[in-house]
Formats: structure tokens, sequence, C-alpha cells
């Protein structure tokens, strides 16, 4: 048996995530992140 949010929840929680990455942009954590994906990327692959 399938359980599906209600619809309410899901209202309140897109506002929230939409504040939290404009958050997390304004405490410049993109860079931190792209630089940890490109570093991860790398070892995966072999070319680091």
């Amino acid at each position: 048996m399938k359980r599906e949010v209600p619809l309410k929840v899901t209202i309140a929680l897109i506002p929230l995530a939409m504040a939290l990455c404009a958050f997390g942009i304004y405490r410049g954590e993109v860079d931190i992140v792209l630089a940890k994906a490109i570093n991860i990327c790398m070892e995966c692959i072999g070319l680091g």
C-alpha cells in the first residue's frame, strides 16, 4: 500500500526548502559543494 504525503505538508515544505537553499547560497556554500563534487568526480574517474 502506497502512502502519499498530504498536500498541506508539501505546500508548507516547498517555501521552507527554498528559504534554506537561499540561506546556503547567501553563506557561500555553493562554492564548497562544487569543490567537493569536483574532487569526488576526479577521484572516481581517476583523472586526479
